[in-house]
């Protein structure tokens, strides 16, 4: 089986999110194991985000959101999507609360200490939502990366990954039916990174996508012909942009973004 992912999502650093999952995924296998830590997430916009990668990905969620609407959002999102989650903060709050007879301050652990890479960081994630799956071609002028790539090439969770690290991000699908933006061609043609995969991963990824709608597995949008179709079509593209070409059938999600950071110079550390 693929790896699992577990998400840790969290209105502060993630350090307690992150350490309560890999606890307890110490007591398994931790090959079998991914780990992905969104930090600082205080919106309901770039929350919804991540919650749609989760669901795409089936990921086990652990998340530590003092306010207890965004934390209410992943619990419902989690029943109706047949994820797994877990709230490590407000449980532990409430039992508290229950003892002390006194409500909790509420103050997430970055309040205090707000500063220019926190705001670069959310106007970053709050960007690649905004501009995720082709919307709003008007802002890829502004984006700092701009992702293209055939369906099933993981170009949002991509996009959300590289804004963490506080780059604007626009992501364009792409194919012989969709129209392609033209400001694309007026652009920085080194800021632009275009994806592509193997047929028979794609394929793979888009038959489990139609049984997970409950349809046939077998359709055209699965089809290893159409695939290849798509496929041949996006590397023609890439070569007219002149655009760096990433294949990551055999990629993390961590491996592409560094590619990406290196080859525009920014420290990946």
């Amino acid at each position: 089986m693929d790896k699992l992912p577990i998400f840790a999502i969290s209105d502060s650093s993630g350090e307690t999110a992150m350490q309560v999952a890999k606890t307890a995924g110490s007591q398994f296998n931790e090959t079998n194991l991914d780990y992905e830590r969104y930090p600082f997430i205080t919106t309901e916009s770039i929350l919804n985000g991540i919650l749609k990668i989760a669901a795409e990905k089936q990921a086990v969620i652990f998340h530590t959101l003092v306010n207890p609407k965004l934390s209410d959002i992943i619990e419902n999102f989690a029943e109706e999507n047949d994820l797994q989650s877990v709230d490590c903060i407000q449980s532990p709050m409430k039992a508290i609360s229950n003892r002390l007879g006194s409500k909790p301050e509420r103050v997430s652990g970055m309040v205090h200490d707000l500063n220019e890479e926190y705001f670069k960081r959310i106007a970053a994630m709050e960007f690649s939502v905004e501009n995720d799956d082709g919307n709003n071609p008007q802002n890829l002028k502004e984006a700092d990366v701009v992702i293209l790539g055939i369906s099933r090439t993981s170009k949002t969770p991509l996009s959300l990954y590289l804004a963490n690290k506080k780059l604007k991000v626009s992501n364009v699908p792409i194919g012989p039916g969709t129209q392609l933006p033209e400001e694309i061609w007026k652009i920085n043609n080194e800021k632009i990174f275009g994806l592509t995969s193997d047929i028979s991963k794609i394929q793979k990824i888009r038959q489990a996508r139609m049984l997970s709608y409950g349809l046939e597995e077998d359709t055209p949008y699965s089809n290893s012909e159409n695939i290849k179709k798509e496929l041949d079509y996006a590397k023609e593209l890439y070569n007219k942009l002149n655009c760096l070409q990433i294949n990551v059938a055999d990629k993390s999600i961590e491996e592409t973004a560094t590619i990406i950071m290196e080859s525009l110079n920014i420290d990946t550390k």
